[in-house]
C-alpha cells in the first residue's frame, strides 16, 4: 500500500523545476476558472453532469417535504426518527449489493434502473396528496411516507455506489478531486434553490406540486444519462458469488490502513454530522418558529456555504487533504453544537452557513481520497462502504429523533456533535496517517 501511495503521489506533483519540487509547491490553492472548472472541458462529464441536476434538485426538495409533511402529520420527534430509520436500514443492506453489482455490470446501467423507480416511488405520495389522504386530516397516514422511504432508500443504495464510482472512469485520477468537488458545487446549488422553492410551494400551494416537480426532475435525469456512452467494461468476471465479493470488498478494505482509516472518518462524520437534518423541522417550527419558508431558507443558507467551500475544494492543490480533511471535522462539529443551542433566528443563520462550508469540504474530501487510492477493481465495493454512511446517518437520524423526543432537538444535536467532535480531535492527535496524508 505504501509503494502505491507513493507512486500515485509522484504520478500528479507535476513537473520538477530542477530543485526536486513541483512547479506548483507554495501555496496549496490555485484559484483560476481553467483549474476550477477544468473537468466541464470533458463532453461525457458534461452529460453526466446535467443528468446530476435532476437528482439534486429532486433529492434536495425530498428533504424538506418528507421530513415537514410527516411532522405536520403527527407532531412526534420519534416519528421523524422512524421516518429516518425506514431509509437507513434498506440503504444499507442495499449499497452493498450495489457495490457486487458497480463492479460486474456497466455503471450508466445500474443508475438507469435506479432512476426509473425511483420516478415510481414518487408518484404513490403525490397521488396521496392528490387524493387528500396523505393529511393532518388523517393521522395514520404517515405510513405512505415511511413506505416511499423505505423504497427510496434501497434505490439510493441499489444506484449510489455506481453513481460515485463511475466519476473516477469519466474524468481519470488527476481530475477526480475536481470533478467531486464540481459536483458537490452542483448540489448545493440545488441546496439553495430547491429547499427555498419547495418551502415557498408548500406554503403558497401545498406539497403534492413539489412531488410533482421532483418527479418531473427525476425524469429529466433519466434522459440525461441515457446519453452518457458506456464508461468501462465490468471489472469482475460474472459468476461468482456476490456475497463472496462483498466478504473480498471488506477484507481489502481491511487490509489499506489508509483507506480503512478514511472510510471510518467519513462514516462517522457523516452518521453523527447529518442528523439535525431529520429533525431540523423541531427548529423551524418549535424553537425558531419560521415555518416551512424558513427550513428552506436555512438550507438555502447552509447551501450557500456548501458552494463556498465546493469552489475552495476544487481549486485544492493535491497536497495536505489529510489534515484538511480533520480540521473540516473540528469545524462541522463545533458549528452543529453552536447551531444546536441557538434560539435567535439570525445566528442560526449565521452559524448554518459554516456548517454547510465544513460538511461539503468533508464530505468531497473523504469520497476524493478514498476513490483517488483505491484499486479499481474494488472501488464499487469500496464505494458501498463509503454510501453506508448515508445509510448509517438515517439510522444516527432515527436515535437523535428518539432522543428529542425526550430531551429536546437542542441536547439531541449538541451530544452526537459532541461525540464528532471527541473522535476527531483524536485522530488528529493520534493518527498522523491521515494528518500527513497528501
Amino acid at each position: 500500500m505504501k509503494n502505491r501511495m507513493n507512486n500515485k503521489l509522484d504520478e500528479f506533483k507535476g513537473e520538477d523545476d530542477g530543485t526536486g519540487r513541483p512547479k506548483y509547491s507554495g501555496s496549496i490553492l490555485s484559484f483560476s476558472l481553467k483549474k476550477t472548472f477544468a473537468s466541464f472541458g470533458n463532453s461525457v462529464y458534461r452529460l453526466f453532469y446535467l443528468s446530476m441536476v435532476g437528482h439534486w434538485s429532486s433529492l434536495n426538495m425530498q428533504m424538506l417535504v418528507r421530513t415537514l409533511l410527516a411532522y405536520r402529520i403527527t407532531g412526534s420527534g420519534a416519528i421523524l426518527g422512524v421516518l429516518a430509520l425506514a431509509g437507513a436500514i434498506p440503504m444499507i443492506i442495499f449499497a452493498l449489493i450495489g457495490g457486487v453489482l458497480a463492479d460486474r455490470f456497466q455503471k450508466k446501467n445500474i443508475i438507469q434502473i435506479g432512476q426509473v423507480i425511483s420516478i415510481v416511488v414518487n408518484l404513490g405520495p403525490m397521488l396521496a396528496l392528490i387524493f387528500g389522504y396523505l393529511s393532518p386530516a388523517h393521522p395514520e397516514s404517515w405510513w405512505v411516507l415511511v413506505v416511499s422511504g423505505t423504497l427510496q432508500g434501497a434505490v439510493m443504495g441499489f444506484m449510489m455506489p455506481a453513481r460515485q464510482a463511475i466519476v473516477s472512469e469519466i474524468v481519470g485520477p488527476e481530475q477526480l478531486m475536481n470533478a467531486i468537488s464540481l459536483s458537490n458545487m452542483g448540489m448545493n446549488t440545488f441546496r439553495i434553490i430547491s429547499p427555498a422553492l419547495a418551502g415557498f410551494l408548500v406554503d403558497l400551494i401545498d406539497f403534492w406540486v413539489v412531488y410533482a416537480i421532483m418527479t418531473a426532475m427525476i425524469i429529466m435525469s433519466a434522459i440525461c444519462i441515457s446519453l452518457v456512452p458506456p464508461t468501462s467494461r465490468p471489472k469482475i468476471a460474472g459468476g461468482t458469488n456476490p456475497i463472496q465479493e462483498m466478504a473480498e470488498g471488506w477484507q481489502y478494505i481491511r487490509r489499506e490502513r489508509t483507506i480503512f482509516l478514511l472510510l471510518v472518518f467519513t462514516v462517522c462524520a457523516t452518521v453523527l454530522g447529518m442528523t439535525y437534518l431529520h429533525i431540523l423541522p423541531m427548529f423551524t417550527d418549535d424553537i425558531l418558529k419560521v415555518g416551512a419558508t424558513g427550513m428552506g431558507v436555512l438550507q438555502t443558507v447552509s447551501g450557500v456555504g456548501a458552494i463556498v467551500g465546493s469552489v475552495i475544494l476544487a481549486s485544492l492543490m493535491n497536497r495536505k487533504r489529510g489534515m484538511i480533511l480533520l480540521i473540516s471535522g473540528l469545524a462541522l462539529s463545533v458549528t452543529l453544537i453552536g447551531f444546536s443551542l441557538s434560539e435567535w433566528w439570525y445566528l442560526s443563520l449565521f452559524i448554518i452557513i459554516f456548517i454547510g462550508m465544513s460538511s461539503t469540504i468533508q464530505m468531497a474530501l473523504g469520497n476524493s481520497l478514498i476513490q483517488y487510492y483505491s484499486d479499481a477493481a474494488y472501488r464499487g465495493r469500496v464505494m458501498s462502504f463509503f454510501m453506508l454512511g448515508f445509510g448509517l446517518s438515517n439510522l444516527g437520524g432515527f436515535f437523535a429523533g428518539i432522543l428529542a423526543e425526550g430531551i429536546g432537538a437542542p441536547l439531541s444535536v449538541a451530544s452526537l456533535s459532541a461525540i464528532l467532535l471527541v473522535i476527531t480531535f483524536t485522530l488528529l492527535i493520534r493518527s498522523p496517517r491521515l494528518r500527513k496524508l497528501d
